[in-house]
């Protein structure tokens, strides 16, 4: 880095302030002729999207309630796991469709809240394919189709040994306010 001494972690990305207008009068710089900067670094979006998904897990008593894991996060992706349990199986002896609706659920609502913008679900509608039956662990993967303004499509694809099972689109809306501070606002967001 040319002489530079960054004190903390990895640098992901140095910025210097628009006004300063050369960098060499810089007065935090040594006698040797290197600096000592502050770095202000920005997530990376893989990171923004998990550190959402960590804030609002912290909140969502509902999926951690029924026992759901969140097995991946990314922009505008999430995947999460649930295994149907005694009480989660219907009259019918299948996994009662409430249930599998909420694991979609949860993976869409972490799906579109990965952009560090709080959103709802506006709409959902769901097909099922085949049961679900005690026992089975099952995935749901849900992807961003589409993003603009406040609004959102996302489809959520829920299955058991990679076997289709459910299959959940829903519509998002964003309401205002973020998960995390953002680095390019301060941290007093």
């Amino acid at each position: 880095m040319n002489g530079l001494n960054v004190s903390q972690g990895l640098l992901r990305q140095a910025w210097r302030d628009p006004e300063e207008k050369n960098f060499a009068s810089c007065p935090d710089r040594n006698a040797r002729g290197g600096s000592t900067v502050n770095v202000k670094t920005t997530r990376s979006s893989e990171d923004l999207a998990r550190a959402c998904a960590d804030a609002m897990w912290k909140e969502d008593d509902a999926s951690k309630g029924l026992g759901m894991q969140i097995l991946q996060i990314r922009p505008g992706e999430a995947v999460l796991g649930m295994t149907i349990v005694p009480n989660m199986v219907n009259g019918h002896g299948i996994a009662h469709g409430g249930f599998i609706f909420t694991l979609a659920d949860s993976a869409f609502a972490f799906a579109c809240n990965s952009h560090n913008q709080r959103a709802v679900a506006a709409q959902c509608n769901i097909s099922f394919i085949r049961p679900g039956k005690l026992g089975d662990r099952l995935i749901a993967t849900a992807r961003e189709i589409s993003r603009s303004g406040r609004s959102g499509i996302y489809d959520v694809r829920v299955t058991v040994d990679e076997t289709a099972i459910a299959e959940l689109r829903g519509h998002s809306r964003t309401i205002g306010g973020a998960w995390v501070p953002s680095a390019e606002r301060g941290s007093n967001d």
